[in-house]
């Protein structure tokens, strides 16, 4: 019948469009043409040690959980109240963290690390820049972010390994800023790879001045955002397998700022009962 109807109408070529999602690249970025097997670096003696590395760190995962949780015992893991996971006492306490900016994409904000005074504290610092780079394409700017790396030391062949904070229930700082305002960025792990870049975001509002300032956050406050967007489907963050977190500068307030950072920790607050601070959709309501 389309035939008969429409017989003058010539039928166009769609291309077909592809079902996953391709990673994201920056505006400029080139692509890499570079096969696989020509970014692995072959050695025997590495190799050898590396297996044998490995396969001790696999024979401790297996006898940890007959001692206790995370290879402690049992009646100290659930007395524990305060946890200390990240703190600033040398320069190899650097190399967990990396730095991000919108230099990456053009632009002309800057950030830098580095140990404290008497190198017992990070020291974050750098200049914000909300002009956006004259390519064409970008019509935003002004960015600067600082993340810890995933963990891998304590995995077994670079499996990824965790931080399991289900026996807390808020998260403690001790920071001196300027005055500005902060995100903090927890990323957990994920099940699909399209939820890959899924982030939990809360704000920190620092005050300013010589003194330091302690901070707990509830980890019930913080909201599910997709590349800077927050979804409408919010669910609790998954204290068992919390990746990363991070701290964004992007105020659009151009000029220097600094954070100075003592620990991050997480703690158990008894007087917090609250599980979920937003609305959470029914997938199944009740009738």
């Amino acid at each position: 019948w389309k035939d008969l109807l429409l017989p003058s109408i010539p039928t166009r070529l769609v291309p077909s469009r592809t079902l996953t999602q391709n990673e994201y690249r920056r505006p400029g970025k080139p692509r890499e043409n570079l096969p696989p097997w020509l970014k692995i670096k072959f050695d025997l003696s590495k190799g050898l040690e590396g297996i044998k590395k490995h396969f001790a760190l696999l024979k401790k995962e297996l006898t940890d959980p007959w001692v206790g949780p995370e290879g402690r015992p049992l009646i100290e893991h659930m007395l524990e109240q305060n946890r200390v996971v990240w703190e600033f006492r040398g320069p190899e306490s650097l190399e967990q963290w990396t730095l991000s900016s919108d230099r990456e994409i053009g632009g002309q904000s800057e950030i830098h690390l580095k140990l404290g005074r008497n190198n017992n504290t990070c020291f974050l610092y750098g200049t914000l820049c909300s002009a956006p780079p004259k390519d064409g394409e970008t019509r935003y700017s002004g960015y600067c972010t600082v993340r810890s790396k995933q963990p891998l030391v304590g995995a077994s062949f670079d499996r990824k390994k965790h931080h399991d904070w289900s026996s807390f229930n808020s998260l403690h700082l001790r920071i001196r800023g300027d005055g500005r305002p902060w995100m903090i960025n927890i990323a957990a792990e994920t099940y699909f790879s399209h939820q890959k870049d899924d982030i939990y975001n809360y704000f920190l509002y620092t005050r300013g001045g010589p003194y330091w300032q302690d901070v707990k956050i509830p980890f019930s406050k913080f909201f599910l955002t997709h590349r800077g967007r927050i979804q409408d489907d919010q669910h609790p963050l998954w204290l068992d397998k919390i990746n990363t977190i991070g701290f964004t500068l992007g105020d659009n307030a151009d000029g220097p700022f600094q954070l100075e950072i003592d620990f991050i920790g997480v703690c158990k607050d008894f007087a917090h009962t609250e599980e979920f601070a937003y609305e959470k959709y029914k997938r199944n309501p009740e009738v």
